[in-house]
C-alpha cells in the first residue's frame, strides 16, 4: 500500500474516533467539567528558520505533556509542497542541521522520510500539517492548531504577530508607523476570521525584540487583547534594560491607560517559548519548554481553545501549576499545586484609581517610572492566596513566584513563575 493511502487511512481513522467521541457525548447529554489544557502558541520548524523537522518538534511537545500546539513559522503555513536541505554558512550551525537530519531519520524511519537528489545535494520533503497530524492527534489529549507568525517590519524594527487557527497564509501588510504596522497585521487576522467564519485570534509577540514596540504602541492596540508577557527566546529582552521597561512593566502601564483614558479594555498576557532549537540545549538557544499557557476549557478543539484565550480563561507560566483561579464576589483566589520542597509567594499587583496623583497631571500619559502603576498591593505566602478588591483598584492581577529554579531558563537564575489575567472590580 502506498504512503498516500496509508496516510489517508490514518486520517479517516482519527476522524472516526473523534466523531464517535462527539456522538457518545451528544447521546448521553453529558458535558465534561472544565479542565486545564497545556499549550504553546509560538513554535518554529524547518518550514522557516528552526533547526528541526516539524514532526520532531511536535513529538517533543506531546512527549512533555502538552495538550495543544500551534505551529507558527514565519510568513508560511505547512499546507503545500516544500523541499528543504541543510544549508548554513556557519559551520557550527550547519553541523547542528546535519544532526537534526539524523534525529529525524532515526526517529521516524526511512519509510517516512522522503528525499530527492538535486544538484548533488539531498533534499527532504517537508510533510504538510494534514499529513503528519494523524501521527500525533488524540481526541481530548493532543491537538495541533495551524498558525503563522506574521513577520513584518517598520523603520527597520521587527513586528511579529501570531495568527492562531488560521485557514490561509497571510501576507504581512506593512504600515507607515510601528503602531500602524502592528494594527494592520492584527486587522488582517480579524479580516480572515470574518471572511471565513473560522474562529481565530491574533497575539502580539515579544514587544521588546529589537526594541521594536513601545508601551505607547501596546496600549493603543485595537481588536487584540493578547500579547506575550514572557517569551523564551534569548534575544527578546523580557526584562528590558536601564532605559526601557520590562515587558511585564509595559503590561501594567498599558492596563492603567486602556482601562481609564483610552477605554480599550483588558489586555491578557501570554507565555511562549518561541522554540527554534531542539538539538543544542543551553541558555543561548531558543529551546522549547520555557513558557506556555494553561487554558481552561470543557473541550480540546481549536474553537474552544480560541474562545478561552479570547475571554482570558487561562494563565501564563514558566513552571508553576495552578489547580484553580477564581474571581467571585470581588475576590481573586488561587489554588497552587504544591511541589515537595518548593515555596510560593503570590504578589497581587494592580493600579489604583488615584495613580495620576503622583504625576501631577491627569492629561499626561503614565510615567514609566510612576510607582503607583503596577504596585504590589498584597503579598501572600502559601498555596491558597487570595485578594479582595476594595473598589479603588482599576485592575488586579496575580503573579506567583516559586523558589524552584527553572531547568532551562530564559536568563541564568530564573525561577518558575505564573501570571494570572487581570480582573476589574465588579467584573
Amino acid at each position: 500500500m502506498s504512503q498516500k493511502h496509508i496516510t489517508r487511512r490514518i486520517v479517516l481513522t482519527i476522524a472516526g474516533i473523534t466523531l464517535l467521541a462527539g456522538s457518545t457525548l451528544a447521546q448521553s447529554g453529558e458535558r465534561p467539567e472544565p479542565r486545564w489544557f497545556k499549550g504553546n502558541t509560538h513554535t518554529h520548524t524547518w518550514w522557516s528558520d528552526a533547526d528541526t523537522a516539524p514532526e520532531v518538534a511536535v513529538k517533543w511537545y506531546k512527549d512533555h505533556g502538552y495538550n495543544f500546539l500551534v505551529l507558527s513559522d514565519h510568513n508560511i503555513m505547512a499546507d503545500h509542497e516544500k523541499w528543504w536541505f541543510p544549508n548554513h554558512k556557519n559551520p557550527e550551525r550547519q553541523q547542528i542541521l546535519l544532526q537534526a537530519v539524523e534525529i529525524y531519520v532515526k526517529t521516524f524511519g526511512p519509510d517516512w522520510v522522503e528525499t530527492r537528489t538535486r544538484e548533488g545535494r539531498t533534499e527532504y520533503r517537508l510533510k504538510t500539517l494534514a499529513e503528519f497530524r494523524p501521527l500525533f492527534e488524540e481526541a481530548g489529549k493532543f491537538l495541533l492548531i495551524p498558525g503563522e507568525e506574521l513577520s513584518d517590519s517598520c523603520e527597520r524594527k521587527p513586528i511579529h504577530v501570531n495568527g492562531v487557527n488560521l485557514k490561509e497564509t497571510i501576507k504581512p501588510p506593512g504600515g507607515k508607523t510601528v503602531l500602524e504596522t502592528i494594527q494592520n497585521n492584527i486587522d488582517a487576522v480579524m479580516e480572515q476570521r470574518k471572511r471565513t467564519g473560522q474562529p481565530m485570534i491574533a497575539h502580539l509577540n515579544h514587544p521588546n525584540f529589537g526594541w521594536a514596540v513601545t508601551v505607547e504602541d501596546l496600549m493603543r492596540l485595537r481588536g487584540d487583547r493578547l500579547f506575550e508577557v514572557h517569551n523564551g527566546h534569548p534575544m527578546v529582552h523580557n526584562y528590558g534594560d536601564d532605559e526601557r521597561p520590562a515587558v511585564e512593566r509595559m503590561w501594567d502601564i498599558a492596563l492603567a491607560r486602556r482601562l481609564t483614558d483610552l477605554n480599550l479594555g483588558i489586555m491578557y498576557g501570554m507565555a511562549s517559548d518561541d522554540a527554534h532549537n531542539y538539538v543544542n540545549w543551553e541558555i543561548k538557544s531558543a529551546n522549547p519548554g520555557r513558557g506556555w499557557v494553561m487554558v481552561r476549557s470543557r473541550y480540546l478543539t481549536p474553537q474552544h481553545i480560541v474562545d478561552a484565550l479570547e475571554r482570558g480563561d487561562f494563565y501564563a507560566t514558566t513552571g508553576v501549576v495552578l489547580d484553580d483561579v477564581r474571581f467571585a464576589d470581588n475576590t481573586l483566589e488561587l489554588r497552587i499545586q504544591a511541589r515537595p520542597g518548593v515555596s510560593y509567594k503570590t504578589q497581587f499587583i494592580g493600579t489604583l484609581k488615584n495613580f495620576r496623583d503622583s504625576r501631577g497631571s491627569a492629561a499626561a500619559p503614565p510615567d514609566r517610572s510612576n510607582p503607583e502603576i503596577g504596585k504590589v498591593l498584597s503579598e501572600v505566602s502559601g498555596t491558597n492566596p487570595k485578594y479582595t478588591l476594595t473598589g479603588q483598584e482599576i485592575y488586579v492581577r496575580a503573579k506567583v513566584i516559586s523558589d524552584a529554579k527553572h531547568p532551562n531558563p530564559f536568563r541564568e537564575g530564573d525561577v518558575e513563575v505564573a501570571w494570572t489575567q487581570p480582573v476589574t472590580p465588579g467584573s
